[in-house]
């Protein structure tokens, strides 16, 4: 289990690394339409606890999200242990409902622009 935990955590950092620092190349076009429950609780959870170092999405103190290459359950992961500099998030601070959440919107910025 021990070796799981680091396989997924090197991962995560390995993607990471590959995706860009700097800000996305071409900014979001108009607002993100939030049509669906989930993302629009996503929204609103984001805004909350990422958007400070996360603005928009984009790079900040924290990397860019917009196109974050990390699929879901790498974003959960990352976001519950902390890697580099961000902070865990455990479920009393980001209830489990609320990261799906989250990742829904992390989704729904990818594929908007």
């Amino acid at each position: 289990m021990k070796r799981a935990v680091l396989a997924v955590a090197g991962l995560a950092v390995a993607l990471t690394a590959c995706s860009s620092g700097g800000r996305r190349g071409e900014p979001l076009v108009g607002p993100l339409p939030v049509d669906d429950p989930k993302v629009a609780l996503g929204q609103v959870v984001f805004n909350r606890n990422c958007e400070g170092c996360h603005p928009g999405g984009e790079a900040g103190l924290g990397p860019m999200l917009n196109s974050f290459p990390a699929p879901g359950f790498l974003i959960k992961f990352q976001v519950r242990r902390g890697l580099g500099a961000m902070p865990a998030f455990p479920p009393t601070v980001i209830a489990g409902g609320d990261l799906d959440a989250i990742v829904a919107y992390m989704m729904a910025m990818r594929h908007h622009g």
